[in-house]
């Protein structure tokens, strides 16, 4: 009975981790990722579009990314969108193509990453402890309602913090690896 309860509060632990995965990777390490640009909204035809469905973006070296609209009339609002955004590079219109050549990391921008990243991870930490709060809140119910013995909501307590500990311990994996990317 109590084991319905863990189950329905782990896909909510997993969009912690895909939400946490995205905010990672949005991040500008020691090497500049496509997830960086992807999801600026530009202007084509009157309607908002993320780059990622007008063009084709690659990495070519740790701190270039080259955007290469699938239609040429797409350069412009592609390069007006990302001068309008929060990206530290200015936008070079190379023919067809669109070149975004990022400066060095500096290390007050290094100490500000490290900062977000901790922040992020605490963010994650909390909604955890709110899923696994609502899901022992539930729990006590039952057992008082009778629907679960004294042992089975002890036995739940401890599955529930087993679930808790392996998406903490993702969490603070992720953390990690982000660290070791900037450091680098």
């Amino acid at each position: 009975m109590y084991d319905e309860i863990i189950k329905k509060i782990e896909p909510e632990m997993e969009k912690v981790i895909e939400f946490l995965e995205k905010e990672m990777a949005k991040l500008r390490t020691s090497r500049v990722s496509p997830s960086l640009v992807e999801d600026i909204v530009a202007d084509c035809f009157g309607q908002k579009f993320p780059l990622k469905q007008l063009a084709t973006i690659s990495v070519t070296g740790p701190r270039e990314i080259v955007i290469q609209p699938w239609d040429k009339s797409y350069l412009e609002s592609i390069e007006k969108s990302i001068a309008q955004s929060a990206v530290v590079a200015s936008p070079i219109v190379d023919k067809e193509t669109i070149r975004l050549s990022f400066p060095p990391l500096t290390e007050e921008y290094r100490k500000n990453l490290l900062k977000f990243i901790s922040e992020k991870q605490e963010d994650a930490r909390k909604t955890i402890r709110h899923w696994r709060e609502d899901a022992w809140r539930e729990i006590q119910d039952k057992q008082m309602a009778g629907e679960i013995s004294e042992d089975n909501k002890y036995r739940a307590k401890d599955d529930l913090q087993d679930l808790v500990d392996k998406y903490n311990k993702k969490v603070e994996e992720m953390g990690e690896n982000k660290r070791k990317e900037i450091e680098s």
